[in-house]
């Protein structure tokens, strides 16, 4: 079969220039003979190295990777708005890209006179324009304002005119660059039967996305980016689960450096306030009257103090990241300096907006004190962890019976739950859908 794309061995490199010596005024430039120097590049930038693959004619290929992954550097060689400082791309059919929004309109003049400048420069004749003129304007949406200045369009029918121009050149290879992220959902929708549509009529599509589903459901095979590099290429399916396993620990790394911070800076705050060897600090007064609107911080006597607090998934290791369902334990480390037989524990479970999603402590659970002393450690095990994608906060403390803090971890440590479904709210319950015989959904 033929290629409608390839791509081989391309790489393409930017050079930044020096900014901090720019001169006051081409005079002074030459009188201190800097010019050419300031001019000089002082490093490059690999957006992309080494890229290879090929994409089938009549084929849908996804493009995914992190931002400045050089996604968009590709799409611009293989439209040839770029050159590659080396390797080659060869495009087999006429090429409509729709990679920067609006790029080509001029701002001054019309929607009608736009659509027929961009025409002609995709390589229609006027002639085609007018023959497809009124199918464009009604796919964009813009009957009324298409005799308005362009310079008058929200980013919406920006993105509207400039799409139903692309498509309606007839290509038999489209390139989109994120468009379809300023669209409503009506539009999007429209934009996704055009895919298909395309598809029947095996038409190559190139699209890079951050829509990960997109890609599984719409793409026939997909490319992951990373610092301009090929990791993963093939089926959508596996290279989005590679993808978001690598996002995955890249967020719990960052999480996780984040805690270390944020442990230090709380040690130095207290730091002032120990005055004991029982290293209690000599001010406890300043404990929050209400706990569901206190600050992130720490705060107690320490005369039972928590030492360590760390998250546990399903397979017992240290995590920041759980996938929404996971099974999480709190682990927390405690140090006592005199025996009590007065001591309560408790866990709080907070969302991004400091919403308490659930709360509890050892005397609500009815679970009466006798003695704690020396170093010891509990563990808080929660089977399922049905709550929606987001990021949430844990609070730790140890307190008398009365209240009275020994140490209190106020939204110190972070946790993040991820999820392919995008319900909303915080908490999502074990639910299952029944319909009559006559209600019917298409098999996914």
């Amino acid at each position: 079969m033929t290629n409608a794309i390839d791509v081989v061995n391309v790489s393409k490199v930017y050079r930044r220039y020096a900014r901090k010596k720019q001169f006051a005024t081409l005079k002074s430039a030459l009188l201190k003979g800097s010019l050419i120097r300031d001019l000089q590049p002082d490093e490059t930038f690999p957006a992309l190295r080494g890229v290879t693959f090929s994409v089938p004619k009549g084929c849908t290929y996804g493009i995914i990777g992190r931002n400045g992954s050089g996604k968009s550097t590709l799409l611009k060689c293989v439209a040839g708005i770029t050159k590659p400082n080396e390797g080659t791309v060869k495009v087999n059919g006429r090429i409509s890209a729709l990679i920067e929004l609006g790029a080509g309109f001029h701002p001054e003049i019309s929607g009608r006179e736009n659509v027929f400048i961009n025409g002609i420069m995709l390589g229609l004749t006027k002639r085609e324009i007018h023959r497809r003129f009124d199918e464009i304007v009604e796919f964009a949406e813009l009957k009324d304002f298409i005799d308005a200045p362009v310079k008058t369009y929200s980013s919406g029918m920006y993105m509207r005119l400039g799409f139903a121009v692309a498509i309606h050149v007839d290509p038999e290879v489209l390139l989109i660059d994120e468009v379809l992220a300023v669209g409503d959902q009506s539009f999007t929708a429209k934009c996704l039967d055009k895919f298909a549509e395309f598809r029947r009529r095996n038409r190559t599509i190139m699209l890079v996305t951050h829509s990960l589903d997109l890609v599984e459901k719409f793409c026939d095979l997909a490319l992951w980016l990373e610092k301009g590099k090929t990791l993963a290429e093939g089926e959508p399916k596996r290279v989005v689960a590679s993808y978001l396993l690598d996002v995955g620990n890249a967020e719990e790394a960052e999480i996780a450096k984040t805690e270390v911070t944020k442990a230090a800076q709380v040690a130095r705050d207290n730091a002032a306030g120990i005055s004991n060897t029982a290293g209690q600090p000599s001010d406890v007064v300043n404990t929050p009257a209400n706990m569901f609107q206190a600050t992130e911080g720490r705060w107690g006597s320490r005369e039972v103090e928590i030492t360590e607090v760390t998250l546990h998934g399903p397979d017992g290791q240290v995590s920041h990241v759980f996938q929404s369902g996971d099974g999480m334990e709190v682990r927390v480390k405690t140090r006592v300096h005199v025996a009590t037989n007065d001591f309560v524990f408790g866990v709080g479970l907070f969302n991004a907006d400091g919403i308490c999603c659930y709360g509890t402590n050892t005397n609500i659970e009815e679970l009466q004190p006798d003695e704690i002393s020396g170093e010891g450690m509990i563990g808080f095990q929660i089977a399922n962890l049905d709550l929606v994608e987001g990021t949430y906060k844990i609070d730790v403390a140890a307190h008398k019976l009365d209240g009275y803090p020994y140490d209190y971890h106020r939204l110190l440590h972070t946790f993040r739950v991820k999820s392919r479904t995008k319900d909303v709210g915080i908490y999502r319950p074990r639910h299952r859908w029944n319909f009559t015989s006559n209600i019917r959904f298409k098999t996914p």
